[in-house]
């Protein structure tokens, strides 16, 4: 089954434009970094890819299923089960502490897995913090959080918007150790957005992307 196939795929505000025809299939255990310039659509593109946005043309297929046939329903429930998600503006509930934040996928799924829990946090270097709210976390590990918790269930694809950007070059290299990891181990499909060479860099594909759509870097 593949992860992610986008074909022709268009967004357009009124008569404008954002991109056009914006084609990619990403394999499983595959890593593509999606770069471009700033205000072009990328994160747009990203929130296509996970069916969280609308597109004017074109389609995108989620491990099998054509989510312009799905309800908005069905496209959460395809997305619990099979998208992590990290989003640039975190989206950490501030109710529940980091161990609870991280473990939301999983009680989503009926599944309680503490142990992996514990060695997701560690993963991204946040082991001893499991019992603290968001509002004591720096920005940097809020990011982290999210990171875990997008990495948790195991999806088969990973979407991350700019996941290091407000990352130390040290934490930045653990948190990319552990997004990679998660491809070649669980055979995850992973889709970056990312404005860092040093991230792109360790893609196996980096394309660009343009108001004509997505070519090869």
């Amino acid at each position: 089954m593949t992860p992610l196939q986008v074909s022709a795929l268009g967004k357009h505000y009124g008569a404008s434009a954002v991109f056009t025809q914006a084609s990619v299939t990403v394999a499983a255990g595959e890593f593509v970094a999606i770069v471009g310039d700033s205000g072009v659509g990328k994160s747009t593109l990203l929130n296509c890819m996970a069916g969280l946005d609308h597109w004017s043309e074109g389609s995108v297929t989620l491990c099998g299923q054509r989510l312009d046939a799905l309800g908005e329903q069905d496209r959460a429930v395809l997305r619990r089960r099979h998208v992590g998600f990290v989003f640039q503006a975190f989206h950490v509930l501030p109710h529940l502490d980091v161990a609870q934040n991280v473990a939301l996928p999983l009680m989503l799924l009926g599944q309680h897995d503490g142990p992996r829990v514990s060695a997701m946090l560690e993963a991204v270097g946040l082991q001893g913090l499991e019992r603290r709210l968001p509002q004591q976390l720096s920005g940097g590990q809020l990011q982290r959080v999210a990171i875990a918790r997008a990495l948790v269930h195991r999806p088969d694809l990973l979407l991350a918007d700019e996941p290091t950007g407000n990352l130390d070059p040290r934490t930045a290299t653990l948190v990319m150790d552990a997004l990679t990891a998660q491809t070649r181990s669980q055979g995850s499909a992973l889709v970056l957005v990312t404005h860092s060479e040093q991230a792109a860099a360790r893609a196996d594909r980096v394309l660009r992307l343009t108001a004509q759509g997505l070519e090869p870097a």
